[in-house]
């Protein structure tokens, strides 16, 4: 009786733990919600430091916009910096204060930006359905990142998204779609 009980208890402890090992969060990711849901959409792997930007065209004037985040220690997203080619619509005229405003390269940079997000609401363009991420440029030029991919590659044009810095448990790295290059 005494094995049977012991035998009993060493079964409940292996599916406790391998439970526990699932069910228990391990790794960091950049985590796209379905809007106004908890269905986790899509994942990239990130750490804090990293950084990750996401490229849009400007649905009126037609060239690119470039916003830059940096993952935070706090899961807070950072944004450090846009780029743009023209005025328009939506688009700033100048630098908040602590930031610069300047023209480099036939484009507006606003950089030291220091807005920070704890989940950021965004939409893959629907008349023009151009985004793209990129993470951990190591370089300013966007178009020859290595790690980019397209939003349409995994989301639907016109589609609304929550996005936010959270711990993943194995189960939903498992059952989640995650993002590669």
């Amino acid at each position: 009786m005494k094995k049977n009980i012991t035998w009993m208890m060493t079964i409940c402890i292996i599916l406790a733990a391998g439970l526990t090992a699932v069910l228990l969060p391990f790794r960091t990711a950049l985590v796209f919600y379905e809007e106004n849901t908890e269905h986790l959409e899509a994942f990239l792997p990130l750490e804090a430091g990293d950084t990750f930007q996401i490229i849009f065209t400007h649905s009126i004037h037609l060239t690119d916009v470039v916003e830059k985040y940096e993952i935070m220690d706090n899961y807070e997203i950072r944004q450090n910096e846009i780029i743009y080619e023209e005025f328009g619509i939506g688009m700033p005229s100048n630098a908040e204060e602590g930031a610069t405003f300047t023209y480099e390269d036939g484009k507006y940079h606003i950089k030291g930006l220091d807005n920070y997000f704890a989940s950021m609401n965004i939409r893959n363009g629907k008349a023009v359905s151009e985004h793209r991420l990129v993470w951990n440029a190591s370089t300013n030029n966007t178009s020859e990142a290595k790690n980019m991919v397209w939003f349409n590659e995994y989301f639907e044009p016109g589609a609304w998204f929550t996005l936010k810095v959270e711990k993943l448990t194995l189960w939903e790295y498992w059952k989640g779609v995650k993002i590669d290059d």
